[in-house]
């Protein structure tokens, strides 16, 4: 990863955590973006600011551990206040594709219990229209062949996801296939159409979700994206 996007994502991921403030219950996203709002975050415990967390992933939450953020269990939550997290593309309607970093089943599962969902890119992630980058599909192991070829008859063009040669393994034991579906003109149909498929666990697809996107630039600005605008 280039400099510039790393400082792109630093730079986002500062201006989203200002949303949060003290008592708030605040999910934390999984993968390059968000471990930077996660470091923020764990500055702002350090510094006297009492929240509670929960994470998206193991890797999320050893992370916070390790910065004494509080993590409590999913079984003592009812609604988070505000999520924050990262994208793989978005799109003019805040539509996204996420799943890069492997944990986009959990990821949408905290996202649907979360008053205020904010996402932070660099501002490369923004794009006219999604699926340039391949859409990640969990599957379940058991015949995850046959889910292969329902993916391969939408046109998706499906390759199992390797780690170290062999199939990689989600926090929840699940395979990723990801879908090369070339530009997708319709999200929300195509997100319908995989999603119906027996096998399917999750899609990387999150339509609608998103109330802010916070972009930032090499330079040191910062563009916020609003649902609806």
């Amino acid at each position: 990863m280039d400099n510039a996007a790393i400082n792109g994502k630093k730079i986002a991921a500062g201006k989203a955590v200002e949303y949060i403030k003290n008592g708030m219950t605040v999910g934390l996203g999984t993968g390059s973006t968000a471990y930077w709002a996660i470091q923020n975050i764990g500055e702002k415990v350090k510094a006297g600011l009492s929240v509670r967390a929960v994470a998206t992933s193991i890797q999320s939450e050893e992370l916070a551990r390790q910065l004494q953020i509080p993590i409590i269990p999913f079984s003592e939550v009812d609604r988070l206040d505000v999520t924050i997290d990262g994208a793989d593309e978005v799109d003019p309607q805040l539509n996204l594709i996420k799943g890069g970093g492997g944990a986009l089943l959990r990821e949408k599962i905290v996202a649907a219990a979360t008053k205020f969902y904010i996402i932070i890119v660099d501002e490369s992630k923004l794009v006219r229209q999604l699926g340039h980058f391949p859409l990640p599909v969990e599957v379940a192991p058991f015949a995850w062949e046959l889910t292969e070829r329902r993916l391969a008859a939408l046109g998706g063009n499906p390759k199992m996801r390797l780690a170290e040669g062999k199939p990689y393994l989600t926090d929840n034991q699940h395979y990723i296939l990801d879908c090369s579906f070339g530009s997708i003109a319709d999200p929300a149909l195509l997100h319908r159409q995989v999603s119906d498929i027996t096998g399917v666990m999750e899609d990387g697809f999150f339509i609608g979700m998103a109330d802010i996107v916070v972009a930032g630039s090499p330079s040191g600005e910062t563009r916020i994206l609003k649902k609806g605008e």
